[in-house]
């Protein structure tokens, strides 16, 4: 089984989560469920702001990425470790602003941000948006015009660097969707354009490569033309960038063979990068921000399923069918991702039955993970897949009409319900 602290087996031979059955835990929240673990998640954050401190003098910032985990429950925590909230939808804004997250810690993302969308930042006084492109800017302007004030804005630059994850989560090359590119003097236009914009305020620039990054090296290369960039801005129109934010795509380990990722190294040899190219281009060494959303709460969190069926295909093909699918985790059907399955009622059996793990969707392709070895599963067992923390409860869908499964958080007094689970009622409400 993948190393997480958090997890262990009990004197029943059941997998526990921070010390509670998790086939208890279903019997109480049903299935499927999504469980997380708040000491991990909170852990997490502590490290990230202690890096960031330490290795910038503290004169940098870490920021969520909500859209790796997006409910109240999470931003409350995001807000009492006083972390920065990323949000990309006027969905993921309006959520942290009811759960009390001070909007002015807020950065506001995405390529295509309504006029809706925009009105509702100025309103609520964002502390930051993140600018995808010369329409938005211009947008943004004579909204903050017309409101007798000035938006808070960092430029999204794409920096032209390729990275070894796969092609949808790539964003920070030359072609992304996101962003203005550096090269053919694009970049540097879309600065000069800010400086005339009598409704922004630029406050600095922002990038990403991409996510699930294991490798530290593209955030190095990142660091460094970002940092060319910003002496170019300076000679050009001199302007001294304020802040930088390099964005996030920390990895995390999803089975066995992934490497455990060092995310205070990256941090290390990141900021030793950005201050010594400060130093050979003269220029200051701006705030710094970082976005990791997913190796904040991928880990920490797991999905629990019940098997209905196993069924014999064929001498080599054993399916496995459970009570959720594609409609609470996507990410097989969509990447192919890797995941780690385990039979959470028979933790004391030997892992000797290659199985797929099949959901109840009316589809070919809902399949949770395909051939894995595990204990031998009959009808009625729980089933794990671990590190689903990042982007399943927030893809979830109700495709085929299936309900959205509960969240509950495991912290130190215990399980608590965080995110109901949907009723039928709810399913059909915005129904005429």
């Amino acid at each position: 089984m993948l190393d997480l602290e958090y997890l262990s087996q009990n004197d029943k031979g059941h997998l526990a989560i921070n010390g509670y059955d998790a086939v208890e835990l279903t019997s109480e929240f049903g299935t499927p469920l999504y469980v997380m673990n708040e000491e991990t998640i909170r852990n997490a954050c502590r490290e990230y702001k202690k890096a960031i401190d330490k290795h910038y003098g503290g004169k940098g910032n870490v920021i969520f990425a909500s859209k790796a985990m997006c409910c109240k429950e999470i931003c409350r925590i995001m807000d009492s470790e006083k972390m920065g909230l990323d949000v990309v939808s006027g969905g993921e804004l309006y959520t942290a602003i009811e759960a009390g997250f001070p909007a002015s810690r807020i950065y506001f993302h995405g390529n295509n941000k309504s006029p809706e969308e925009i009105k509702m930042a100025l309103e609520y006084g964002v502390g930051s948006i993140v600018v995808d492109n010369l329409d938005e800017l211009e947008m943004i302007n004579n909204f903050a015009i017309n409101k007798n004030t000035k938006a808070q804005v960092l430029i999204r630059i794409t920096p032209g660097i390729e990275v070894h994850t796969h092609d949808y989560v790539k964003t920070g090359q030359v072609d992304s969707k996101f962003g203005i590119p550096i090269e053919n003097g694009e970049g540097i236009n879309a600065i000069a354009t800010v400086q005339r914009c009598k409704g922004i305020e630029f406050k600095g620039l922002h990038c990403h490569i991409g996510s699930q990054i294991t490798e530290e090296e593209p955030f190095i290369r990142t660091a460094e033309v970002m940092m060319d960039f910003i002496k170019t801005i300076k000679d050009k129109l001199s302007i001294t960038v304020r802040e930088l934010n390099l964005g996030g795509g920390f990895g995390i380990r999803y089975t066995e063979k992934d490497k455990k990722v060092d995310y205070v190294n990256y941090i290390s040899k990141v900021s030793e990068k950005i201050k010594s190219k400060a130093r050979q281009l003269g220029v200051s060494v701006p705030y710094i921000s970082i976005e990791p959303g997913r190796s904040i709460v991928g880990e920490a969190g797991l999905t629990l399923y019940q098997v209905g069926g196993v069924k014999a295909a064929s001498k080599s093909k054993v399916y496995v069918s459970i009570d959720g699918g594609f409609t609470d985790n996507p990410r097989y059907a969509l990447y192919k991702s890797e995941y780690t399955v385990i039979n959470a009622s028979k933790m004391n059996r030997i892992e000797d039955q290659k199985v797929t793990i099949a959901g109840k969707c009316c589809e070919s392709g809902d399949i949770i993970q395909e051939d894995v070895m595990i204990s031998p599963v009959n009808v009625g067992d729980v089933i794990a897949v671990l590190c689903t923390g990042a982007y399943n409860y927030s893809m979830a869908s109700n495709y085929n009409r299936i309900t959205k499964p509960a969240v509950v958080m495991i912290g130190k007094s215990g399980p608590r319900l965080i995110v109901k689970r949907q009723t039928l009622e709810e399913l059909i409400q915005q129904d005429m």
